[in-house]
């Protein structure tokens, strides 16, 4: 469909604000949503409410090589930061899409060859960036050159706020045939932190999975990052309370950061799946378990920082078969947790007897953010 018009929301969407110290951030999450009506949204948000998009995302079901011409059609015409990736199935329940926008702050727009990637956010205590929909032109060339090439154009887009690769928070990593070159992939990312000093400083939070998308390319990638300002601006690897480091086991990403300002405290949870304190699978063939697992590790994480799914303002679930579409629901109404900003993404997770992931992002301001009363797109 066409930037510009509008489309049904699928099942439902979920908007949210943060009250910052002379700014607001909302946060849109619709259920089924796709591109068109994702660049609707962001339309509505900068009329109504003069808010600039900082990062979007769009899951979207398979997507057929006849649909890949429009596709790309509408990536270039939106003119937003936008990450859209595909898995290979279709289902009811399946994909849709978060944006996020930013009212009243100064923002610097950010852009590699004429095209928005991102969004550069400051005040007093820090510049905070977004970025979204990074990956190599050339798409020809083999996945671990591509790789190398995404993670250096990440830096060119960073060194437009006047900041480098010390300063990522959290990166999202969408690799097209992930278990053909996954190795590869892993070896490219070690040795480009080797080569920055990351493994000196910060080690993201990460979401590292599978997942095609319009353009072909073997990554695509969006990362968020902050360069503090002052004292009272802290970024801090998070250890999790019922998993090892991933660094122990030869992943380079931590299990969660938390950055904190006066008016903010944002916890950034790595894609998280059912792995034991040793490394290992657990609940193996059960997805029940698996997706309990998962919580239960997750839930952990926000209670050590005083947090609650209360707080989650945006989360992708990750599927590796259609048909498990509804897993977490079930799990989250069985377990009494609150209806959340979630998106289910089919994807090819790095396991083979992996079948389930969650990621979230959760935030506290200096007031609560109820659901907002009056839909994004009116």
């Amino acid at each position: 469909m066409a930037a510009g018009t509008m489309e049904p929301t699928g099942q439902g969407w979920q908007m949210r604000e943060l009250l910052r110290d002379g700014m607001r951030e909302v946060f849109v999450t619709q259920v089924g949503a796709m591109p068109g009506s994702l660049v609707a949204t962001a339309q509505h948000l900068g009329q109504a409410l003069a808010a600039r998009v900082a990062a979007a995302e769009v899951f979207a079901p398979e997507l057929h090589e006849t649909d890949r011409a429009a596709a790309q059609s509408l990536l270039s015409r939106a003119q937003l930061p936008l990450t859209w990736v595909h898995g290979g199935a279709a289902g009811n329940g399946l994909g849709g899409a978060h944006l996020q926008a930013i009212v009243g702050a100064q923002v610097r727009p950010l852009a590699l060859e004429g095209h928005p990637v991102g969004l550069a956010v400051s005040d007093s205590h820090a510049v905070e960036v977004m970025l979204s929909g990074i990956h190599d032109p050339d798409t020809t060339a083999p996945p671990a050159v591509q790789a190398r090439r995404t993670f250096e154009r990440l830096e060119q887009a960073l060194a437009l706020a006047d900041m480098d690769f010390s300063h990522v928070v959290r990166t999202w990593l969408f690799l097209d045939d992930i278990l053909s070159w996954y190795d590869d992939f892993n070896r490219v990312r070690t040795a480009f932190f080797t080569e920055r000093g990351v493994f000196d400083g910060l080690v993201p939070a990460s979401t590292g999975i599978g997942a095609g998308n319009p353009l072909g390319a073997a990554l695509v990638a969006g990362a968020y990052a902050v360069k503090p300002l002052s004292p009272q601006a802290t970024v801090q690897p998070l250890p999790s309370p019922l998993q090892s480091p991933a660094l122990q086991y030869g992943s380079s990403f931590s299990r969660a950061v938390e950055v904190a300002m006066p008016d903010l405290q944002r916890l950034l949870v790595s894609g998280t799946a059912s792995i034991a304190p040793d490394g290992r699978t657990v609940h193996v063939d059960n997805l029940p378990g698996q997706v309990a697992r998962t919580c239960e590790v997750i839930a952990a994480l926000l209670e050590s920082r005083g947090m609650n799914w209360g707080d989650v303002t945006r989360a992708t679930a990750y599927v590796r078969r259609a048909e498990d579409e509804a897993a977490f629901e079930r799990y989250r109404t069985t377990h009494g947790l609150p209806e959340l900003p979630v998106v289910v993404a089919h994807a090819v997770i790095c396991r083979d007897d992996l079948l389930f992931e969650l990621e979230v992002d959760a935030v506290r301001g200096r007031a609560p953010f109820p659901p907002t009363a009056t839909p994004p797109i009116l």
